[in-house]
């Protein structure tokens, strides 16, 4: 099955009314899917001691990943600006451990308007997960 952008991106935007950013006033939401078409949402939660904030996908992750997902096709990331957002060098990170080549993040802002990108594009040089020893030579 395809993945419909526009959908994941409004799933995303309609995640933002649960974000907590009373320090920063960003909201962000994100909306995972699941490789069995299952959606997990996500927003952002500051905290007053800065360290503490957790971004809208990483939450989107760790909340499937505790119900007992592992296997993701794209994340689509929302904000209140005009301006397109893009996960956080942590949250790629996060990404990178529990998906594959074919990943998709969809980066989108306000209007709805958006980027594709495979995450390998996105990172690079990204650390080899544990799993996938046989790149330790």
């Amino acid at each position: 099955m395809k993945i419909n952008y526009l959908e994941l991106l409004q799933e995303a935007a309609d995640a933002k009314q649960y974000s907590y950013a009373p320090y920063s006033n960003f909201r962000v939401g994100a909306a995972l899917i699941s490789n069995i078409n299952h959606i997990f949402i996500g927003s952002n939660v500051e905290g007053a001691s800065y360290g503490v904030t957790t971004c809208a996908e990483r939450n989107a992750f760790y909340k499937a990943i505790t119900e007992g997902e592992r296997h993701f096709k794209a994340i689509a990331i929302v904000s209140d600006s005009n301006r397109i957002i893009y996960p956080c060098g942590i949250c790629r990170e996060v990404m990178n451990e529990f998906v594959d080549d074919d990943f998709v993040v969809i980066c989108g802002n306000s209007k709805l308007e958006y980027e594709v990108y495979k995450l390998k594009d996105l990172l690079p040089h990204a650390i080899i997960p544990l799993d996938n020893d046989d790149n330790y030579n």
